[in-house]
């Protein structure tokens, strides 16, 4: 059932709130965001669900292991071999004699800096790897979910919501994998070895370090969790402006035609007060956060100097295991600050992956039941030639049992819905908007289940039936159809891959709209752009009944199918649609009456229920609902 959705940048009447005052647009905009944690806890069910995810690399995983070990000890070596060149010379203990030694310590420094560089390049080549590995089977899997998941889910998800898990939330997975994980292991390493390097110098310097570390610890984290609140906030805020600019230049006819230039500017300027907000109170913060880090720094540095110096007078340590500590102490509280920022990171990709989780485990609202087979085709028993398109078509039978219906199972929008449709007749469904006519479309299609009573397709249950044996007997022109980018011909062929090009031609020719498709500037191989915005509206719809016609189906359904097409355009096209609904079982919506003339049964229906039914003649001889329709729009479309 088609649904209209109201945009809220070009209806809502809040355009003259003053930049600064809060906006009703952007409130609601946060709490649809608010109901989805932005930091989770770590978890190891989590953990270990995405690391499942590295299998197909578990070679390169292992490799990655080992050398982020090694690099892990790699880092604190480098400054422990230039302590120990400096605190010798500091000594006087090299001459000319023994220079061979600060020979040696340069090498082996060169070498190890050599070997530490080597390992780096490789690690982060390998984590990029393993964390792409990662991101596309999320995706994949993901994207397989949606694929197959019933209409109602499309009708309860947001897009956006969908849109985020594939990118925004999946990215922050590939940062937790490919980041969070090997660089944490290499800070906390780096910090243990040198620790230990630390505690052999002088355990009692090592201890008041150690009785440092848990403050640096505490700051980094309370700043870093609103930095990382405010910067989460910053980029979805960022994302309400682009949304809203990508929103108004694609309706921007809409927004010229009913003169709201204005109206909206003062919306989008709101929108980017909001923004700025953001990123001025994370610049704040950040601002704080530095000089108070580099305080503490000089302030423990002015703490080891002092205490380091009187035990170096005191002679409880030399001048070299001094520097030595100095040094170390540096490599031992860097780490601190880049572990805040990697836990924080790691609670925004458990939240990720909390939401990405849950909606590949979503059980959808309904599925195939484990027992359903295939609908038998016995189209595959006859073999024909592209121009036997029509003549050999076998039409399906169709019924409606008792059947009600309820995208909200408390709200029914379909009320004991009897009738049956034979292999090869048409069935008109007529009435106003909301009558239920899109919503019987749906369910012979198997888009939804009925909530009571039951649709069966060739006298069987459509529950005990596969959708894809359905779907792939059945043939669809909407109102609105869909066009995938790319060109007029890969369009059509969507219903039939194999299909050659004298196929779809003769398709085309045969509703005698070949000479309309060929008429564009590439003929058939012309790019339709971006959901069809190449071509014109009823170009469109063209393209649409030929690929219908293409598919071979035995249930057609026509739901306003011609409303897009020109008068003369239609008229050519109602002979073809004649020829087309030969031999299958059609449904066809039409609010020009005239289209439904030659169907075999009329539902009239009128909140949900049958009031009427019956060929055309019979419904006019009435003179009942029918009728007055019918005369209603006769007038309408020909007034004269």
């Amino acid at each position: 059932m088609r649904t209209s959705k109201t945009n809220p940048v070009n209806t809502s009447p809040q355009a003259a709130i003053p930049v600064g005052k809060p906006l009703s647009l952007i409130q609601r905009v946060k709490e649809a965001d608010d109901d989805e944690d932005q930091f989770r806890p770590l978890e190891w069910s989590l953990i270990r669900r995405l690391l499942d995810y590295t299998k197909p690399v578990k070679g390169k995983m292992v490799t990655l292991t080992i050398m982020t070990i090694i690099r892990a000890a790699q880092l604190p070596a480098l400054p422990w071999l230039v302590s120990v060149a400096i605190g010798r010379i500091g000594q006087g203990s090299i001459t000319l004699s023994n220079s061979s030694g600060l020979m040696s310590a340069l090498v082996a420094y060169a070498i190890l800096a050599i070997f530490t560089d080597f390992i780096f390049h490789f690690r982060q080549r390998l984590a990029l790897e393993v964390g792409e590995t990662v991101v596309n089977g999320l995706r994949s899997e993901i994207f397989a979910k949606v694929q197959r998941q019933p209409m109602s889910f499309f009708n309860r998800v947001k897009l956006g919501r969908i849109l985020s898990r594939v990118t925004s939330d999946v990215e922050s997975l590939r940062v937790g994998i490919q980041d969070v994980l090997f660089v944490s292991v290499i800070q906390l390493g780096q910090m243990l070895f040198t620790a230990v390097i630390m505690a052999w110098c002088d355990w009692v310097l090592f201890l008041v370090v150690v009785a440092m570390a848990p403050i640096l610890w505490s700051i980094n984290r309370r700043f870093h969790l609103r930095l990382s609140r405010l910067s989460r906030a910053s980029h979805e805020s960022f994302s309400r402006v682009t949304a809203t600019l990508a929103e108004s230049v694609s309706g921007i006819r809409v927004t010229q035609g009913f003169v709201r230039q204005d109206t909206n500017s003062g919306l989008f300027r709101n929108l980017l007060a909001d923004h700025s907000r953001y990123n001025i109170a994370l610049a704040q913060t950040s601002a704080r956060l530095v000089p108070l880090l580099e305080l503490n720094s000089q302030f423990f540095i002015a703490i080891l100097l002092m205490l380091g110096g009187w035990r170096t007078f005191h002679g409880y340590m030399g001048i070299q295991d001094l520097i030595q500590f100095f040094f170390m102490a540096n490599y031992f509280f860097s780490p601190i600050q880049t572990i805040g920022n990697q836990f924080n990171q790691a609670l925004v990709a458990m939240a990720g992956a909390e939401r990405v989780f849950r909606l590949v485990d979503s059980p959808p609202d309904w599925s195939d039941a484990e027992d359903a087979t295939a609908l038998p085709d016995p189209r595959r028993e006859v073999k024909r030639s592209p121009a036997a398109h029509v003549a050999n078509s076998s039409g399906a039978r169709v019924e409606f049992r008792k059947v009600s219906f309820g995208y909200n199972p408390e709200r029914r929008v379909l009320h004991d819905i009897d009738f049956i449709a034979e292999p090869g007749q048409t069935i008109a469904l007529v009435g106003h908007t909301g009558s239920g006519k899109s919503s019987i479309i749906s369910l012979v299609a198997k888009f939804y289940l009925p909530t009571e009573g039951g649709v069966y397709i060739d006298d069987r249950e459509i529950r005990t039936l596969t959708s894809e044996s359905l779907h792939h007997q059945m043939g669809m022109v909407q109102q609105q159809n869909f066009l995938f980018t790319g060109t007029v011909i890969e369009n059509i062929r969507l219903a039939k891959p194999d299909a050659t090009d004298e196929e779809v031609r003769s398709a085309a020719a045969r509703l005698d709209c070949l000479d309309i498709l060929e008429a564009l500037p590439q003929g058939l191989h012309t790019e339709v752009g971006e959901r069809g915005a190449g071509l014109s509206v009823g170009q469109r719809q063209l393209v649409c009944f030929t690929r219908a016609f293409l598919a071979d189906p035995r249930i057609l359904i026509l739901d306003e199918a011609t409303s897009s097409i020109d008068a003369v355009t239609e008229a050519r096209l109602q002979k073809a649609l004649l020829a087309l609904l030969v031999g299958r079982t059609g449904f066809v919506v039409a609010h020009r009456l005239s289209t439904i003339r030659n169907a075999d049964l009329v539902l009239v229906l009128d909140q949900g229920r049958i009031i009427e039914r019956g060929n055309h003649r019979d419904l006019m001889l009435r003179k009942g609902h029918y009728a007055a329709l019918y005369e209603q729009f006769v007038r309408v479309d020909d007034p004269h």
